[in-house]
């Protein structure tokens, strides 16, 4: 990001000489540069550092070298840090002037407090700069801030004996830097300082908002908890979390003295609502915080003095004009000494000639003058400071001699507290006119000296008083304690028996809920016996496990992800469970303690899914086979595809694969497990759909604490691992979330380079040395190496936030998403227009690789076989490859299932060919991932029909009835939750029909060939799927004696049934299965 050009030297001021020796002092300006709503801006401040530049070239020994950097646009938490970087960097500052907005403000002060460079402002309002941390230790603030409006806000309370309670309405749109709510933020910490009951709600912009905040400010007779007001500043890290959260107290509602701060039309909406629900009545007094006083300006609608004056009908200016009776404005005060006037009048001149703006006088030209005020204080303790022997560089040194200072300035007596903040003067504002409507100064506020100075004018209260803030019963009559009826007899036993109910049922929840609790971890669901599981050549396994492999994995060629065989990645253990590919880690212990800790991460375990973490299937705790078993993702780990010079990425890709890692962390943060605590781009795997999901997760106590013998492996593996982790010390959970965002830091550098993690350009350096030197934490820390020029500066800056050495520098993962927002242009397209372009970006290069790896003729024959297994059972794909003749053959008894849609041409008729398709082809979709589990073979879908049979080609024994039962099941139950994406209001209504008995399978046809079923057993299974109901699974009474035969499932006499062409037959209904040794687990 280039350094704005603007550079002004000057040589020589005014009147002034450059002695022999003398040095040059460097101010540096961070402030906006067209915005003229700030009263920080540049235009408006400009000219009064200008002013100032000329009186201290008449009092310094020092030349002036004046550098200033403008801010594209209004304020900006992230480019404002940049531009502090490089005049730092290109200039090397004496003193930082500006920001004024809070967010930039927070973020340069950080760079200030690390370079010991004096930061001083007249904006930063926000109550959090006043405890000066580490952070803020050289911000020097000489203008108002919102901690001393609270202090005056305060001793209005003590005047008017206000002690109970206040309510806080303002507005907060959020989209800018938002002055209302920083501004209402020091009311609210010092009211509740004052152990004051406040509670604060945001103005609504939007019909019915008056309503509601009248509704806020007169809701009486219950209580509400109330927590603190939003968090405030994404980057200020406060002493004190005053906003970040209270103690839940409990207060009482009907609030008599209310604080208003937003704009003025606010003010008017909700004080036209209060006279219409008679709140104006002398009860309540509204306090409207205008602290630059812009109501009380002449403008287009209202004359000088009078907020109440709007473009609105005679009888709304009629009811805002007694509205404002009750209305007290708080502003700063303008110093009325002559020195001010003769500066604001310069100023206005100075606008004008130098930078070409018409300003007028105001309050905003206040802090114009508090700049000025400010330059000249530090040129002050500058003098003092060298003629003590010090110099320009002790930027400490110089802040502290700030610290609890006095002197005139231009805006009249300049007083800094122990904190570097200016004591600021506020007024007091009331209709002092009743005839004109007029308002006047009530009192004016010394900061200085902590005193109220009242000008005499009363205040015009409507009921001749202030309002009481606790007046006993007066707001909510259904108190107890208001009410002097005794409770009859009667309804003290109704009372105490409604208490007993109550608490017995509390008590009966707790406990069935610790019964179920403890049922489910002595069920071990997790449990997986190591006979399960299936390794070895694959075709065998999934032939045995009744499933087939799919396209992907049979066929695809990853490059280097995959091994010779063009099957599995390099470095996966996988094997097969219940027909799908797992992959298995092995953990180094010869036994597992099953402790109750164990037991509740390993449930833990099962609870916690997301699209972005592997899938945890199950443990094997059997001797010496002891492993973890997790979802598969066929494209490799994270760190393979980074390796693989022959897979492009573009940045497209690129930030698709932050993204999932930022969601997949930011879920895992927030679930359960908190933490990972070894994530690194190996832990990072990619699924067949290329999402990146994180695996190695939880069971901290369950994995192996044993590290390996090689040292260079060793030392390799904590390359991601943050500082305070290497040090060995035990941390708490949220360190361990912190020490997680230092490695996606590193893998974060990683992905950006592609050139392994930790890269040191020029250094040929060992892990081990690495790791020895991130662990010293030594300035200036040990980082990777980053090129600037070739990555995106706010990447750059967020890998730097990420691998901070202090954890709490480091931003969260929820912060982390925001980041990536704004800087991945594409992710705004929804994840399947995502999907598909990674999905072509991924085809490109593939074909890329088969051009110049592959002949096309390999090529087409192993698309060919993979086609013809998708079409065939595998073993009679095998004989037609072979060129054997495949001879049909007889099954004795098999299972058929048939279903259908009831409704479905009803359905069609009213929905466009297209969506037609897309219903079957979402269903069916479904269907065949539920069918997978299960030892069965679809055998065709025709319109909304979907057959299936288990028994055949492979022969099971008698368990085919009981597989296709259980199958049945659990489409029928998949169907209860499918949406229709076109009608999603409409329920599909699944009709299911079962029969066994023989069959002859065989393959018909040269051409598109098919495996076909033939037999009456095919006719009969059909009989029963038509004559059956929705959502009901029909079975014949030989399928019904094969399931007999186990004594697990439950079924339903129907009765006899005309069958079309086989008379009537004896019929049930299939209602589920009982769990139970024999049963379905």
């Amino acid at each position: 990001m280039a350094l704005p050009s603007l550079l002004l030297v000057v040589a020589a001021l005014a009147g002034g000489v450059r002695p022999p020796g003398a040095r040059n002092l460097t101010l540096a300006v961070v402030l906006p540069e067209h915005n003229l709503s700030y009263a920080w801006a540049w235009p408006r401040v400009g000219p009064a550092v200008a002013l100032a530049m000329e009186a201290l070239g008449r009092a310094l020994p020092v030349d002036l070298r004046f550098v200033s950097s403008e801010l594209d646009g209004a304020c900006s938490e992230y480019l404002a840090p940049l531009r502090a970087v490089d005049l730092k960097l290109y200039h090397d500052p004496d003193l930082l002037l500006g920001p004024g907005c809070v967010y930039p403000a927070a973020s340069v002060a950080r760079f200030a407090s690390h370079w010991r460079l004096p930061l001083l402002t007249a904006g930063a309002v926000a109550s959090g700069f006043s405890a000066k941390s580490e952070h803020y230790r050289t911000l020097v603030r000489t203008g108002p801030s919102a901690p001393k409006l609270g202090e005056f806000v305060v001793m209005l309370h003590g005047h008017f004996n206000w002690t109970a309670r206040a309510a806080l309405l303002y507005l907060d749109a959020r989209t800018d830097d938002r002055p209302h709510y920083f501004t209402i933020e020091g009311v609210f910490e010092a009211l509740q300082g004052s152990n004051l009951s406040v509670q604060h709600q945001v103005y609504a912009r939007e019909p019915g908002g008056p309503e509601q905040a009248t509704h806020f400010i007169r809701a009486n007779g219950r209580k509400t908890s109330q927590t603190g007001l939003p968090r405030p500043l994404g980057g200020i890290r406060r002493v004190r979390t005053l906003l970040m959260g209270f103690e839940v107290q409990q207060f009482w509602w009907g609030k008599t003295v209310v604080y208003i701060c937003g704009p003025l039309e606010m003010l008017h909406e909700i004080l036209l609502q209060a006279q219409r629900e008679n709140l104006t009545n002398g009860d309540y007094v509204f306090f409207y915080l205008d602290v630059f006083g812009e109501s009380l300006r002449a403008g287009p609608t209202r004359s000088m003095g009078r907020p109440w004056q709007d473009n609105r009908t005679r009888e709304q200016a009629q009811a805002l004009r007694e509205a404002f009776q009750t209305v007290l404005v708080i502003t700063y005060r303008e110093p009325p000494n002559p020195e001010y006037q003769e500066f604001q009048n310069r100023l206005l001149i100075r606008a004008r000639e130098d930078f070409g703006v018409e300003l007028a006088p105001s309050l905003m030209n206040l802090i114009a003058g508090c700049f000025y005020d400010g330059i000249l204080l530090y040129a002050e303790v500058l003098n003092e400071t060298i003629q003590e022997g010090g110099t320009r560089e002790d930027g400490l040194r110089i802040v502290e001699k700030m610290q609890g200072r006095r002197y005139r300035g231009v805006t009249g007596l300049v007083v800094m507290d122990k904190n570097n903040d200016r004591e600021t003067d506020f007024v007091l504002w009331a209709m002092g006119d009743l005839v004109s409507g007029d308002f006047q100064p009530a009192a004016h506020y010394s900061g200085p000296e902590k005193q109220i100075w009242w000008t005499g004018r009363p205040i015009p209260w409507v009921k001749g008083v202030p309002p009481l803030d606790n007046p006993p019963c007066a707001f909510d009559m259904d108190d107890p304690s208001c009410d002097k009826t005794p409770l009859s007899t009667l309804a003290i036993v109704a009372l105490g028996t409604g208490i007993t109910f109550i608490m017995f049922g509390v008590s009966s929840f707790l406990i069935f809920r610790k019964l179920m609790l403890e049922k489910e971890l002595a069920s071990m669901l997790w449990r997986i016996r190591w006979e399960e599981l299936q390794f070895g050549n694959s075709e065998r396994c999934h032939k045995g496990a009744g499933s087939r492999l799919t396209l992907s994995l049979r066929g695809s060629s990853y490059g280097s992800l995959m091994t010779a065989h063009g099957k599995y990645q390099i470095f996966a253990n996988t094997g097969h469970f219940k027909g799908n590919v797992v992959a298995i880690k092995h953990v180094n212990k010869k036994r597992i303690e099953l402790t109750r800790q164990v037991l509740f991460e390993l449930k833990h375990m099962r609870d916690v899914q997301f699209n972005h973490l592997t899938r945890f299937i199950g443990a094997c705790i059997d001797p010496p086979n002891i492993c973890i078993v997790t979802e598969y993702c066929p494209r490799g780990s994270l760190q393979d595809i980074l390796e693989n010079d022959s897979i492009n990425l573009d940045w497209m890709f690129r930030y698709s694969l932050i993204n999932d890692l930022v969601k997949g962390m930011a879920f895992l943060h927030n679930s359960i497990i908190a933490s990972h605590g070894s994530l690194k781009s190996s832990n990072c795997v990619v699924d067949s759909r290329f999402v990146l999901k994180i695996t190695d997760y939880g069971l901290a106590s369950f994995r192996s604490t044993a590290e390996p013998d090689d040292s260079h492996a060793l030392y390799a593996k904590k390359l991601w691992t943050a500082p305070e982790l290497l040090s060995g010390n035990p941390l708490p959970t949220t360190g361990m979330q912190k020490a997680d965002v230092y490695s996606f830091g590193i893998i974060l550098q990683e992905i950006a380079l592609r050139s392994g993690p930790f890269y040191l350009e020029g250094l040929d350096l060992s892990p081990k040395e690495i790791v020895q030197k991130v662990r010293n934490g030594q300035r200036p820390y040990f980082r990777p190496s980053i090129d600037r020029t070739q990555l995106n500066e706010e990447l750059v800056l967020l890998m730097e936030r990420c691998w901070a050495q202090d954890p709490a520098e480091r931003p969260d993962f929820g912060q982390i998403k925001g980041f990536i927002r704004r800087f991945n242009k594409e992710g705004g397209t929804s994840i399947l227009d995502n999907l598909l372009l990674r999905m072509e970006q991924y085809a490109n290069n593939l074909e890329k690789l088969v051009e110049e790896r592959t002949q096309a003729y390999l090529e087409e024959k192993r698309k060919a076989e993979a086609l013809l297994y998708q079409i065939l059972p595998h073993s009679v794909a095998e004989q037609l490859k072979r060129g054997e003749t495949v001879q049909a053959e007889a099954f004795d008894s098999v299972t058929i299932y048939f279903s259908d849609i009831v409704g479905f041409t009803a359905l069609s008729a009213e929905s466009t060919p297209m969506q037609v398709v897309t219903l079957l082809n979402d269903l069916y979709t479904c269907f065949d991932a539920i069918i997978d589990n299960f030892d069965v073979y679809k055998v065709e879908t025709i319109g909304d029909a979907y057959m299936v049979v288990s028994g055949l080609p492979g022969r099971n024994g008698q368990r085919h009835a009981p597989e296709i039962a259980r199958m049945a099941l659990a489409l029928l139950d998949a169907v209860s939750s499918f949406r229709i994406r076109h009608r999603p209001h409409d329920q599909l209504r699944l009709r299911i029909g079962v029969h066994t008995g023989p069959v002859c399978a065989g393959v018909v046809g040269l051409k598109m060939p098919r495996y076909c079923l033939f037999g009456d057993t095919v006719n009969t299974a059909s009989r029963m799927e038509s004559n059956g109901q929705a959502l009901k699974i029909h079975v014949s009474s030989t399928t019904k004696d094969a399931l007999d035969e186990l004594g697990c499932f439950q079924l339903e006499l129907r009765g006899d049934v005309e069958m079309k062409g086989k008379g009537k037959m004896r019929t049930y209904w299939l209602l589920g299965e009982r769990k139970g040794p024999a049963g379905l687990l």
